[in-house]
């Protein structure tokens, strides 16, 4: 999706405009790929701007930075603070949100470790990121030809940009392929997350999710939302390692995820997905979901933090 330019980028404790928010050609991160990000979104509520679990993202945001060996200049209120200004500068109900802590201009080579830490938080409206007929009606998915990073030769648990190459070739091999989106397994051929999704399959009313740390799997913050909704629901929830034929005989399947939200999986290299279409179980804790974080569920407020 291209960019629509909002007013304001947070960078280094300064909001700049978008224009001027540059960086040096020879910024380390631009090289070796050492840095670390969250997908945050803000979405327009009846008290105005609300910003979906934001002490969470940035939470993780510092333990990526952690695992990389990257010492965040500001603190987390502070980052946080800078979020919340930068949404507010851009003038939006809603917006996608990308925090990112680089190393700098300065230093060049594989040793990161005398490079300067910079920071930015950047805003923009993002629409579904798997497009609204995919949030309505299910997406067809294909298991990629590519595995997932084993956590043995990258720190899976670290939401780092070089790392994303892995998902980058995937997603291009499933939309050339005509699909529209890709599913990694893992080495081993257990099921891992999509590119950027974790993956949830529903088997007799109960949902089964993979164990992230087991299977090279990012811990989503949206997918431990629907954990909480799912079990408040009454579903029941268990975690086990699952392999392809797995997600062939679901009888539901969706993906989670700050920018795809919740979608439902109607397809997995050309096999329907049980009716083909999103079921009951998907259907209800998107309803919750959504209902979430527009400000419309009591016993979830706390998971939205206001702009004002």
């Amino acid at each position: 999706m291209p960019l629509t330019p909002t007013a304001k980028i947070w960078m280094d404790g300064e909001l700049v405009d978008w224009d001027k928010a540059t960086i040096h050609v020879l910024t380390h991160s631009l090289h070796y790929g050492t840095a670390v990000f969250e997908g945050i979104r803000a979405y327009p509520t009846a008290k105005g701007p609300a910003v979906f679990r934001l002490k969470e993202h940035i939470a993780r945001l510092f333990r990526s930075a952690h695992i990389l060996d990257l010492d965040i200049p500001y603190s987390e209120v502070e980052i946080s603070r800078a979020v919340r200004d930068t949404v507010r500068a851009s003038g939006l109900d809603g917006c996608y949100i990308r925090p990112l802590v680089y190393l700098g201009y300065g230093e060049m080579g594989l040793n990161p470790l005398l490079s300067k830490v910079a920071v930015s938080v950047a805003v923009w409206p993002w629409a579904a990121y798997l497009g609204e007929e995919g949030v309505a009606n299910g997406i067809r998915l294909k298991v990629s030809s590519w595995a997932r990073h084993d956590s043995r030769s990258m720190p899976t648990a670290a939401k780092a940009t070089g790392m994303y190459i892995n998902s980058s070739l995937a997603k291009v091999e499933a939309v050339r392929a005509g699909y529209d989106e890709a599913l990694m397994l893992t080495t081993d051929g257990f099921i891992s997350e999509g590119t950027g999704e974790n993956l949830f399959l529903v088997r007799d009313g109960a949902i089964v999710a993979t164990p992230n740390s087991a299977v090279g799997a990012l811990e989503g913050i949206t997918a431990s939302a629907v954990r909480k909704i799912a079990t408040d629901l009454g579903y029941p929830y268990r975690e086990e390692l699952t392999r392809r034929p797995d997600l062939y005989l679901a009888d539901e399947a969706f993906l989670t995820g700050t920018a795809a939200e919740i979608v439902p999986v109607a397809s997995v290299d050309d096999r329907e997905v049980g009716s083909g279409k999103p079921g009951p179980v998907t259907q209800a804790i998107q309803q919750v979901f959504f209902e979430t974080v527009r400000g419309e569920r009591d016993e979830y407020s706390d998971w939205l933090d206001y702009v004002g």
